[in-house]
């Protein structure tokens, strides 16, 4: 039976697959537009009653990250969930809809002088519930942590149309099965987030950004120890290098006496270099280096110069945050077997200075995404039990899950 037939009873809005509705390549049967949790949850039961494949999708910016699903017979565009549920001001709480995009969400807090500190670095477009999927951290997770850091409640739709519960709306609340933290970084292979609560901070009074160009082997472990720790309390220190070229860093101050923190934070660059004070971010802040090739560092932040030598020797363009170490890269024009072969020697140099690389993004699949992976066989337990049934985007994420 075709995927449009076992949802109609659904009474779920529906529509065909068009070219930015595409998985990894992949071209589902059709769209599901759900409009609740109630819905999201029919449709899921129906898929699974039919053992049909469900891929979750919010603003569509992500879909060609991960591995392309083995299947995709129903594509579930939550767009239509797009609401600030409740917004406690003085409890410094936000309950959102998976919907709900980032631009819209910081739109409507700023107003409340609030803020979301969750500056993910993608264009607009990208949606909450998208972004606790993938798990992506931007620069001021130095200071506010990441998206499952500030998450303190979700709601979930498992694959067999259950929902369920965790944490809650205020920040005290820790009771319970943390399913946000599980769920985040999961890739829509566990279940569907369809709403979410988080912690806000207020407004900055004040934003400051010192930038300045070094050498790479300016950029070392003291350098970035030094920053991490300043007592000027920087809430990011970035760093944007071209494959080949020097190193823009830029460091953001925020609160009160920005400027003169800043200033102290330029006491701690090389005497080389000529660092400048100014309220606007650089063009590159923030944003990914590439779309078609991603590649992500994670590692120990005293190992950023020995990762810059290897991204270099890699061919990689590499932007990121030394002292949270953490850095996104990318390469141009590279064929299947150079991309292949500059993965695995980056990966080789990274995981010897006790780090991990991932490939979000690669137009070939002999690149292998994910590398060694110890925590495997938990994983697979744990795909197994919330879906035995392998109707959540499979083989998007790790081995195949």
């Amino acid at each position: 039976m075709a995927s449009r037939d076992v949802l109609a009873a659904t009474g779920v809005a529906l529509r065909g697959p068009g070219p930015d509705d595409l998985v990894g390549g992949v071209t589902p049967g059709v769209v599901a537009l759900p409009e609740s949790v109630e819905e999201i949850a029919a449709v899921l039961r129906a898929c699974a009653a039919a053992g049909l494949a469900v891929v979750p999708a919010g603003g569509g910016t992500k879909l060609h990250w991960g591995a392309p699903p083995e299947r995709c017979d129903v594509l579930l565009d939550l767009c239509c969930l797009n609401r600030v549920l409740e917004h406690a001001a003085g409890d410094l709480v936000v309950r959102v809809q998976a919907g709900v995009t980032v631009d819209a969400l910081a739109a409507a807090l700023g107003g409340k002088g609030q803020e979301l500190a969750l500056d993910v670095p993608f264009d607009s477009g990208a949606t909450i519930g998208g972004t606790l999927a993938v798990g992506a951290a931007g620069p001021r997770s130095f200071r506010y942590g990441a998206a499952r850091d500030l998450l303190i409640g979700v709601t979930v739709v498992l694959a067999d149309g259950t929902v369920a519960k965790s944490g809650g709306k205020v920040v005290k609340n820790v009771a319970g099965y943390d399913l946000g933290k599980l769920f985040t970084g999961s890739y829509g292979t566990l279940g569907v987030i369809a709403e979410a609560a988080f912690r806000l901070h207020p407004l900055p009074a004040r934003r400051c950004w010192l930038t300045a160009e070094l050498a790479a082997g300016e950029v070392t472990g003291g350098l970035v120890a030094a920053l991490a720790a300043s007592q000027a309390e920087p809430s990011a220190v970035e760093v944007d290098r071209p494959a080949g070229g020097r190193v823009a860093l830029a460091a953001l101050v925020e609160g009160e006496a920005a400027e003169e923190r800043a200033l102290a934070l330029r006491g701690l660059l090389p005497g080389t270099a000529d660092g400048e004070l100014g309220d606007a971010a650089p063009g590159w802040w923030g944003l990914l280096p590439g779309e078609r090739v991603l590649v992500e560092a994670r590692f120990p932040p005293a190992s950023s110069a020995a990762v810059l030598a290897a991204a270099e020797e890699a061919g990689f363009a590499l932007r990121g945050s030394p002292v949270s170490g953490r850095a996104w890269l990318t390469t141009r024009d590279a064929g299947e077997r150079e991309l292949r072969e500059a993965v695995s020697r980056l990966r080789g140099r990274v995981e010897g200075e006790g780090g991990r690389v991932t490939v979000p993004a690669s137009p070939y699949e002999s690149v292998d995404r994910w590398g060694r992976v110890g925590a495997l066989p938990l994983m697979r337990r744990v795909k197994e039990r919330f879906d035995p049934g392998r109707v959540l985007s499979p083989g998007r994420f790790v081995g195949g899950i």
